[in-house]
């Protein structure tokens, strides 16, 4: 039972230091409706997504009001359409189209799930999906795409790492008229997740039930206003600030969690207690970690911090919830971070230093803006670095990244919203064209063999 104490925290959170519920994101599995033909299977698609998603809105919204916390995005994710999709491949934007009017009539922020998993092998109706994405990216809304592709299992799918090179590279092309913006709807993975509910990665993984909820919890402010609490404490009891603060907001999110998928009549999922920016002031990681004390993120130590502040996170929200899963730590998205992006303009931080950083945090290299003339082969030796980290550590890591068309290092592109601006960051100018081009599959490391 709430007291008055607790009631005055949660409001203070609310109102000072950006507490949300950062997505509400149903899952929903497209799985009963393949059909013979593309056209028959787009209509039971648009049909499912529109009858199980049709009050998600409108129940956040009332949950919202209810608890008095922000509940900032509406979200569904799906079935990886490559699968739904495998006898017609080439019919997949039909699959696109469908998704994207589903989610302009539900109401929805955005909808992932076009995606492809082909972390050990590229099939022929894979390849010819995930060549439809520049189309579905650039002739789509509110529609997002994934292609995870490798594992700790598996290894990495140099092959299709090369794809995606190219694949990013046009949909830039695709979107230019949008600064590239398609490619912020696109994200590469290695070890995706099946539930996790933070887009441009979300899909429904084929182990999930038909229609479930997961929701994504966001806290860097609460966690800043902690640490500034405490300006003189050691390293020691800074962490169990940050877990009991980690702790209380998890709680908050599975508090809506449940409620909301009771509402919406799908079973409960996973919190994922991500520390997920803004590009507002006080809402961002990239100031935690200099509260913490370093004079600006991407100095010596920020790893270190960065490492301490995800482990921390992780054990409270832990400890708050059995139901806790996604992808669960700090993002560090340059883009959507005022301290990144403040860093990023001043030099303070750049792309090694940020390779560097993926290692100890949740996800990865997350809307870096790149020069426009960045080409496919350094994209793909960038993911492939990336896929590496995750495979090596078993953890998740991806990659999102934006050649913006026309631009280079020095000025900047703007998305507005929560996805903010980025200035454009260098890549090396040395080539990797030979190392991409001998493709193939980069085998699993020893420790992965654990039957």
């Amino acid at each position: 039972m709430f007291n008055y104490s607790d009631v005055l925290e949660t409001i203070d959170m609310v109102e000072r230091e950006h507490l949300d519920i950062r997505t509400i994101t149903m899952g929903i599995s497209l799985l009963p409706c393949i059909r013979e033909s593309a056209e028959s299977t787009a209509k039971r698609v648009y049909d499912k997504v529109c009858s199980k998603a049709e009050n998600i809105v409108k129940v956040a919204d009332e949950l919202s009001k209810e608890y008095g916390i922000p509940i900032v995005n509406k979200r569904v994710s799906v079935t990886p359409v490559s699968l739904i999709c495998a006898a017609f491949p080439q019919k997949a934007p039909l699959l696109a189209k469908a998704l994207d009017d589903a989610a302009k009539v539900v109401g929805i922020d955005f909808l992932g799930g076009y995606s492809a998993l082909v972390h050990k092998g590229t099939a022929d109706y894979e390849k010819q999906f995930i060549m439809s994405i520049p189309e579905a990216l650039a002739s789509t809304q509110k529609l997002c795409s994934s292609v995870n592709i490798g594992s700790s299992k598996s290894g990495i799918n140099m092959d299709a790492v090369a794809l995606m090179g190219d694949i990013i590279r046009q949909t830039a092309s695709a979107t230019a008229d949008k600064d590239g913006f398609g490619c912020a709807k696109l994200v590469v993975f290695c070890n995706a997740v099946e539930d996790n509910p933070f887009m441009a990665g979300a899909f429904h993984g084929v182990g999930e039930g038909d229609t479930v909820i997961n929701v994504g919890v966001s806290g860097p402010g609460v966690v800043q206003h902690a640490i500034e609490a405490i300006p003189e404490a050691n390293l020691t009891d800074l962490s169990e600030m940050i877990k009991r603060t980690a702790f209380k907001i998890t709680r908050a999110g599975q508090l809506i969690a449940k409620e909301a998928a009771t509402r919406l009549n799908a079973q409960f999922g996973i919190v994922d207690l991500s520390l997920a920016p803004t590009p507002a002031r006080g809402d961002s990681v990239a100031q935690i970690l200099e509260e913490m004390g370093l004079e600006s993120v991407g100095t010596h130590g920020t790893t270190a911090c960065l490492a301490m502040l995800n482990d921390a996170v992780k054990k409270g929200g832990v400890m708050a919830s059995s139901r806790v899963g996604g992808l669960s730590g700090a993002f560090i998205p340059v883009s959507e971070d005022i301290g990144m992006i403040e860093a990023a303009e001043k030099g303070n931080i750049n792309l090694d230093k940020l390779e560097a950083m993926t290692a100890v945090c949740s996800v990865g290299l997350d809307m870096i803006a790149l020069p426009g003339d960045t080409s496919a082969a350094t994209i793909s030796a960038i993911i492939a670095d990336e896929a590496a980290i995750g495979m090596i550590n078993n953890k998740t890591t991806a990659v999102r990244v934006i050649p913006v068309p026309g631009k280079g290092v020095g000025e900047e592109v703007n998305f507005g919203g929560l996805l903010g601006r980025a200035p454009i960051m260098a890549v090396h100018n040395q080539s990797s064209n030979k190392f991409i081009a001998r493709g193939g599959l980069i085998p699993a490391p020893i420790h992965s063999n654990k039957n």
